[in-house]
């Protein structure tokens, strides 16, 4: 579902990342990378919300179901 070129993108930052020649610099730039993704992820699960899309859809995305979905946004959302 991910559009190619975004893909690409993505790609193109991981690849900044394995780049960092120093491993406890580039474990520190992983770590910070994951929780703004994180961040990211939650708020942009919030929004979908918002913008009508239903539990089943978001679980979909993830091979949850509605309820597993649920149990793992509404702990870091509260939509």
């Amino acid at each position: 579902m991910a559009d190619p070129v975004h893909a690409k993108r993505f790609d193109r930052a991981l690849a900044a990342l394995r780049d960092i020649p120093d491993p406890l610099r580039r474990l520190d730039a992983v770590r910070l990378s994951i929780q703004a993704l994180e961040d990211l992820e939650a708020s942009t699960a919030a929004e979908a919300r918002a913008a009508g899309v239903t539990w089943i859809d978001i679980g979909a995305l993830y091979g949850l179901s509605r309820q597993g979905a649920q149990q793992r946004f509404r702990r870091r959302t509260k939509t």
